[in-house]
């Protein structure tokens, strides 16, 4: 019988990616200790710096909570050129302190667009028209940015990318999720499919529909929820992503739009037998941390016969 591997992430505990989002950020050490007390096994990396970046002092906190490293988010702005060639320093870096850490199954690199630093993406997430985004060109540079990436990340470690669509970014709604994968190298870069970031983007909740469509590029998956009412709410005021999400638009598992129990079917149907990882964004100072986690994990567990019964 398959047994569903759990992890979960910084962003869960405050520590997000973006510059809107610092402040009093809880430190890594609690954070990890906290994310084993509420029954998690696996884990992301964080922002660059959050955790130890030598590879020894990594490993260390890791075995001694016997916590598997899942993955680490790289973003770049691969809608310019000229970002490309940084975007690869950083990721392969990147990746090369996830290869000498790595454990089974092995880490990826996730990749994303630079979210949240286009103001008009930023202010329009959630409800972005279609045909607002890239130019037929710009889609060209963006794409051969990220198949640049997953190669330079896989010949310098052998480790697999992933591209994480994501609001506030150029990928973002069902149909530029979908340009982005027919446009790229299904080789060597994979889907990490965010039900939260999904939902939010499209509007809806039909999360599996998306999954049976690209179910041959979703080689990781993010466990977020998204409450529709909040995101409609978000679009008739026109709030931006960051207001958005202070307000709690990815709120806690089962609260949300997303079926996670068929979610969990699909994963069984698939054969999927690698983690899924838990992200409920929150800012500095929004709510318990560990206890949204405890109550994440309850929730899973409550649902688990989904993916194992």
């Amino acid at each position: 019988m398959a047994k569903l591997l759990i992890g979960n992430a910084p962003c869960s505990w405050g520590t997000l990616e973006f510059d809107a989002a610092k402040g009093g950020q809880i430190g890594y050490s609690r954070m990890l200790d906290e994310l084993v007390e509420t029954g998690y096994t696996g884990c992301e990396l964080g922002d660059w710096g959050y955790m130890p970046t030598e590879a020894s002092a990594l490993a260390g906190e890791l075995e001694r909570r016997g916590l598997v490293m899942l993955g680490a988010f790289v973003p770049v702005a691969l809608k310019d050129e000229r970002a490309h060639e940084p975007g690869i320093a950083s990721a392969v870096k990147t990746a090369r302190l996830l290869a000498a850490v790595a454990s089974t199954p092995e880490p990826y690199l996730v990749l994303a667009d630079a979210n949240g630093t286009d103001p008009e993406r930023t202010r329009r997430a959630g409800r972005i028209d279609a045909g607002a985004g890239l130019s037929a060109a710009e889609w060209e540079v963006f794409a051969a940015g990220a198949d640049r990436v997953a190669s330079a990340v896989y010949d310098e470690t052998g480790l697999r990318t992933v591209f994480h669509h994501h609001c506030a970014g150029y990928v973002e709604t069902p149909e530029e999720i979908g340009r982005f994968l027919d446009m790229t190298d299904g080789r060597r870069i994979g889907l990490v499919f965010d039900t939260g970031h999904f939902t939010y983007g499209a509007g809806h909740a039909r999360v599996v529909e998306a999954l049976d469509r690209h179910a041959d590029r979703v080689w990781y998956v993010h466990f977020k929820d998204c409450d529709l009412r909040l995101a409609a709410r978000a679009r008739e005021e026109e709030w931006d992503y960051f207001t958005a999400l202070r307000h709690g638009v990815f709120c806690e598992l089962g609260k949300g739009a997303v079926d996670f129990p068929a979610v969990l079917r699909w994963l069984a149907r698939h054969a999927y037998s690698g983690y899924v990882l838990v992200e409920q964004d929150v800012l500095p100072g929004m709510g318990t941390p560990r206890e949204s986690a405890r109550r994440n994990r309850e929730y899973l567990k409550s649902i688990e016969s989904n993916f194992n019964g």
